[in-house]
This record gives structure tokens, sequence and C-alpha cells, in this order.
């Protein structure tokens, strides 16, 4: 059995409380935020961070945001602020209605039976990770839902690490900002977070898998949509009349490089990836996403869609093709970059909790990514989940713990900072 601290049980209760509150997000829902029941958690966390005494405390009934603020503990109210966003949505990939969280203790290392009724498990066969949490206590799912562990660890961590710096002021730290988010799943990107009521210069984002790994650097992204316009006729008259809108469609996704494609790529080797065809000899509509962590090679890859729209215009005429490219983030690297202390300062504190920090480039997005480019440089810290967005999503109550003492070393290297 692994030494409990202190924050064990708050951190298990919060994530078990919060796990039950349905906030699933829409994929191309149209409201803001795209379901009215994200403001059931946000309403939650406003009322306990009220309870917990935290500053500043506001929620912002159009955006569906939750701010708050813990005052300097440094003399003279000194430090540089820091803020920390978290997200409470959860992915529409399965369902996040009547989570029903289970709690394993001392983990044997062997199947995890998650509904006996259903003859639902799980094994290390299947999911090799749990093998690195034998002797731990798992919080998991029923095997019916989702367990929402994306974000909501996150928020459990950053919710007791609130509550424990209010009660002992004499902990060391600068200016504390925190925001909880609607919509990271289905690209919200932070989007409504004002950045003048959340007050830090500098923040860090708390999501993703795997205890003690953060992330400085993640893709350069965007949207694309080519839109084809045919010329349906008789098919017994089409010789050079027709125009068929599902071949042209067929003719520029055969003209993306074949192996530049997500199944053949890893690490910082970019892609383009089609995500739908729909098509009828009278319209076709391919819609795609580019994705480079390299600035150039990702320009170039959005030039590369342009030259093959323009070729197909050459083809069938100018009017009958139509591109848009919408730009999704930016890699979060090239701001972060020019605040070296961000991360510096994070390392130590992983170091600090006794684990050692790992990075690689992330082959994705954060709302972090959108931030930087908005102004507030904003790198990841892991929230520790395990298989998010599935059935078999679990979170070793350790890992939030361990980010707990995580944040607490990183606000006091920042409580040692002159303010800028």
């Amino acid at each position: 059995m692994y030494p409990r601290t202190e924050f064990y049980e708050q951190v298990k209760e919060r994530l078990i409380r919060y796990a039950k509150v349905d906030t699933q997000s829409e994929l191309n829902g149209a409201a803001t935020p795209t379901t009215q029941k994200q403001f059931d958690l946000a309403k939650i966390l406003f009322d306990e961070l009220k309870a917990i005494g935290a500053d500043e405390v506001y929620l912002d009934e159009a955006a569906c945001v939750v701010y708050a603020k813990l005052p300097s503990t440094m003399p003279s109210g000194g430090g540089r602020p820091v803020g920390f966003v978290t997200h409470m949505d959860t992915a529409p990939d399965a369902s996040g209605t009547n989570v029903r969280p289970q709690v394993i203790e001392g983990y044997d290392g062997g199947r995890i039976v998650l509904n006996g009724a259903q003859g639902i498990s799980m094994s290390p066969e299947d999911f090799p990770n749990l093998r690195m949490y034998v002797g731990q206590d798992l919080i998991v799912t029923d095997g019916t839902t989702l367990l929402g562990g994306d974000d909501k660890a996150a928020i459990a961590a950053v919710m007791t690490f609130a509550e424990h710096v209010l009660k002992h002021p004499k902990i060391p730290h600068g200016p504390v900002s925190l925001a909880f988010t609607p919509d990271e799943e289905v690209g919200g990107l932070a989007k409504d977070l004002d950045l003048d009521r959340f007050g830090a210069k500098v923040a860090y984002t708390l999501d993703g898998d795997h205890l003690g790994v953060y992330m400085d650097e993640t893709f350069h992204a965007s949207f694309a949509t080519l839109t084809v316009s045919g010329r349906s006729v008789h098919t017994g008259t089409a010789k050079g009349v027709m125009i068929n809108a599902s071949d042209v469609a067929a003719e520029f996704c055969a003209m993306l490089p074949r192996f530049e494609k997500p199944q053949y790529t890893a690490g910082r080797e970019g892609f383009f990836h089609v995500l739908s065809i729909r098509s009828s000899c009278e319209r076709a509509e391919v819609t795609l996403i580019v994705r480079d962590h390299d600035r150039t090679q990702f320009e170039q890859r959005e030039a590369y869609l342009r030259t093959c729209a323009d070729a197909l215009k050459a083809a069938y005429g100018a009017e009958r093709v139509t591109l848009s490219i919408e730009q999704t983030y930016r890699n979060m690297k090239e701001v972060v970059d020019r605040h070296p202390y961000l991360i510096e300062n994070l390392v130590k504190a992983i170091r600090a909790a006794g684990l050692e920090p790992k990075t690689e480039p992330f082959r994705g997005g954060t709302d972090g990514s959108a931030l930087s480019w908005r102004g507030l440089p904003c790198p990841n810290l892991s929230a520790g989940y395990e298989n998010a967005h599935g059935r078999f999503e679990y979170v070793p109550i350790p890992s939030m713990e361990k980010n707990v003492e995580i944040l607490l070393h990183l606000c006091a290297l920042f409580g040692e900072m002159e303010e800028k």
C-alpha cells in the first residue's frame, strides 16, 4: 500500500462528486456554451470557491467561465502572479450521463471487473499502463460511461490546492488566478476567457494523461474545406458535358501525399487528415485538418492545398472549386519559449514532488495553444488520467495528490520572483 498524503480524501471525494455531474459538450453546438448542463458544475465550483474563502469569485453567466483569485502570502503581497486553467466539459465520444465512479483500493495488477452484470472489464493485457499503478488506489467507471477525469481530475487537484493554501496562509506563494472553462473537448479553446478578469500574465493548463508530463509544444493547426459545384446531366448524353463533383473531390483527395497522414506519422511529423467527404454529381464537400509542429512546413502544407485547388480550378473552372482554410490554433512553443522561466519553474516543481519531468511534442492542441497566442503564455501540466474519452477511463488517486504537491511547489517558486 502506498503512503496516502493529507490530500487523499479531498481529491478522491472531489473527483467522484464532480464526475457525477454530466457536463458533456456538443460537437458543432451553436450555443454558448454548447450545452447548458455545463453550468451545473460551474455553479458547484462557484459555491465551493466562495465557501473556501477565495477572492473575486465570479461566474460569467453568458460564457460559463468561473474565475477566482488566491491572494499572495508573500511579504507586502509580493511574488509574480500565475494562473491555472482547467476545463469543465467532458468529451462527446462516450456517454457522460449517470456516471458511477468506483474506487479500486490497492490495485493488484490483474483484471478489473467494471460491470459484472454486463461482463465489462479491463486488464493490463489490453491497457498496459495499468501496470504502472499496481498497489495504488484507482477511480474507475462502471463500464457504461466515461469517467470525466479529463479534466475533472485536474479540477479536483486545483480545488484541493486552493483550499489548502487558503487554510494555511503561511504557505508561501504569490498571487494565483484560477479559471474553469467550458467546451474544450469540442474546440472551445478557452475563447471566452476574459484575460483582464483573469489577471495573471502567465498561466498553466492542467490537462492530459501520464503524471509528471508537461507540454510546451503543440501542432499548428487549420481546418480546410474544399467545395465543388458539378454539372449533372443524363449519363446517356454526358460525354463532354457532365462534371461529376464526386470525381473532382476524389481527385483532390488523391493529390494529398499518401504517407503524410495520421496513420503513418509520429513525433514532429505533420499530416493532412480528411475528416469527411459528402458528395453527389452536383455537389461535393471535403473537410480536412492540417497539422505540423514546424511553422514553415505548416505554411507549406496550407500552400499545397491552395495549389491543389488551383489545379482543379484550371481543369474544371474557377467558379466550380472553392477552398477555405481557417486557423484553429498555433504551436504554443513560439510564445512559451519567450518566457523560459515557465518551463524552468515547472520542471523544478515536478522534481520537488519526487518525479522526473517528461515532455514530448504534443500531437494535438490545448486551450493553452490558443491562450498563448492571445497573449497569455500557457504551457500544460498533465492531469494524470488514463484512457480518456471512453468507458475504460481511470484516474490513479496518487496522481491527483502529486499534482497538488506540484502546484504548491510551483506557486512557491513564483512567490520568490519579482512581479513584472
